[in-house]
């Protein structure tokens, strides 16, 4: 068994979010969250930040941890058990670029039930829920947009 650590990021601009379509080889991969490998060294706000810069091309600012959640899969030769640290995340502006060297083949701004249903992974949609309900309260509360809580 291997252990793996990932953080991605639900990252909102005017109340709608970021997702990815990944499609490789011609395959039906689902929209997912973007997210990736934590990095020697890395701090997981720094992984996550970079890999939403990465995989979206979204400058974004970390507006709180959201939570982690945990999936297992196999390989050739082992069973990977990984966690996944999120983080709510704030985008600059409605631009994104999906990153084709990872498959990503389309990535986009959907409203929150429409990001929910399009979501492949239950674990996803879950992460959604909790940071689309932390959005909620931080705009009820006039302090969506401000960097630090």
């Amino acid at each position: 068994m291997i252990e793996a650590t990932s953080c991605g990021g639900v990252v909102i601009f005017r109340g709608k979010i970021l997702l990815l379509y990944k499609n490789y080889k011609n395959r039906y991969e689902g929209w997912v969250l973007p997210k990736g490998t934590v990095e020697e060294g890395e701090e997981y706000k720094e992984t996550a930040s970079r890999e939403v810069k990465e995989e979206t091309g979204a400058d974004t600012s970390i507006i709180k941890y959201v939570g982690k959640s945990q999936y297992t899969f196999n390989t050739p030769h082992n069973k990977v058990v990984k966690d996944v640290h999120w983080y709510l995340m704030m985008a600059e502006s409605y631009f994104s670029k999906p990153q084709r060297e990872e498959y990503f083949m389309d990535s986009g701004y959907y409203k929150y039930h429409e990001a929910y249903h399009l979501l492949k992974f239950n674990n996803e949609k879950q992460i959604l829920e909790k940071a689309y309900k932390e959005y909620i309260e931080l705009k009820k509360n006039n302090l969506w947009g401000i960097k630090k809580y």
